[in-house]
């Protein structure tokens, strides 16, 4: 029953921080492409909540999260007034490479399917 709770308090963290990250004015954030909290994990005793973050420009992924993590006090501040928590968790500011993951996956199942195809080709052209 716990984890149901703490799983409701992500995705509450994930859509208001997603919501705060469009109005955060720190150049690092704002002038870069897509900036998306993919996940938020947020330990049992509410102290502390890791937020990933996917950047679509993989070259400015490092400023972006040097932006947030000097925002994340203010970041802070504004969760605990909008989710009115006990405690509002310290926010850490991770990347997140599973959308990268996911797609050299999909490559590389693409490939194999592409070894299959030429070797049924091949097969049929044999006979």
């Amino acid at each position: 029953m716990a984890s149901n709770r703490i799983g409701r308090i992500n995705e509450e963290i994930q859509r208001e921080l997603s919501e705060q990250l469009r109005r955060l004015k720190d150049p690092r954030v704002s002038q870069t492409g897509m900036v998306s909290v993919t996940r938020v994990d947020t330990t049992g005793d509410l102290r502390y909540a890791r937020v990933y973050i996917s950047v679509l420009d993989k070259s400015q992924e490092k400023d972006v999260l040097k932006g947030l993590k000097s925002a994340a006090g203010f970041l802070r501040r504004e969760l605990g007034r909008t989710l009115q928590l006990r405690y509002t968790p310290e926010l850490q500011f991770l990347p997140d490479d599973s959308i990268q993951h996911g797609a050299h996956i999909l490559e590389m199942l693409r490939d194999i399917e592409r070894r299959e195809e030429q070797r049924s080709d091949g097969e049929e052209e044999s006979q």
